[in-house]
């Protein structure tokens, strides 16, 4: 059974999706994955956004460690609905509703998020049968409504190739658990912006000479 591991409802046990239609993510590469981005710093008061959720289980993990606000995107009954109950677990113990279900398609909540819409941490774990192209296209999508500094955690098998990211997106991260492969990227820096860095740390450089 999977549980939340750490934060305000740390050991509490999660619903599980029926069936074999969902894969959840293993608690062994949640831990991985979430010591990672601890080391990252993003969780608290992050927007985060979990799409194709399952059961719901990375979003409401980052819903108990801090996060502002958890949006989670299933589109199937059964898995929207333990996605549901295990959110209200969360907004129970927090005390107030940090995380909101959506039942609806990704690429439909994408296009449907309005333009000032935007998320600092995103989880994406795809069904397998979702080929590049279609996960190509979702990232696109995803692209227009994230943060400057934000991060993106794709799951995937580890017999996947890596996602073709869009322009905008960058890969700057990859771990192999077993069967699991996390792809993390973050939106690119335009090339202009990196050479005015560069500029203003010369500058800096100088001056402290």
């Amino acid at each position: 059974m999977s549980r939340i591991i750490a934060g305000a409802a740390g050991g509490t046990p999660l619903a599980s999706v029926p069936g074999s239609l969902t894969r959840p993510t293993t608690d062994r590469v949640k831990e991985a994955l979430f010591s990672r981005l601890d080391a990252f710093d993003v969780i608290s008061g992050a927007r985060v956004l979990d799409l194709y959720a399952g059961s719901g289980s990375l979003g409401v993990e980052s819903g108990s460690r801090g996060a502002g606000t958890v949006d989670l995107v299933e589109f199937d009954a059964k898995a929207s609905g333990v996605c549901q109950r295990n959110a209200d677990l969360v907004n129970g113990v927090v005390g107030r509703k940090v995380v909101t279900v959506h039942r609806s398609k990704v690429e439909s909540f994408l296009e449907r998020a309005s333009l000032d819409a935007s998320w600092d941490l995103v989880f994406m774990d795809p069904p397998y049968p979702l080929d590049e192209p279609a996960l190509s296209a979702v990232l696109a999508k995803l692209n227009a409504h994230l943060a400057p500094a934000a991060v993106v955690v794709v799951e995937r098998s580890s017999r996947s190739p890596e996602p073709a990211w869009p322009e905008a997106l960058e890969r700057f991260a990859e771990k192999k658990y077993g069967e699991t492969r996390l792809w993390f990227a973050e939106p690119s820096v335009p090339d202009a912006v990196q050479a005015d860095e560069a500029v203003d740390e010369q500058a800096e450089a100088a001056g402290s000479n």
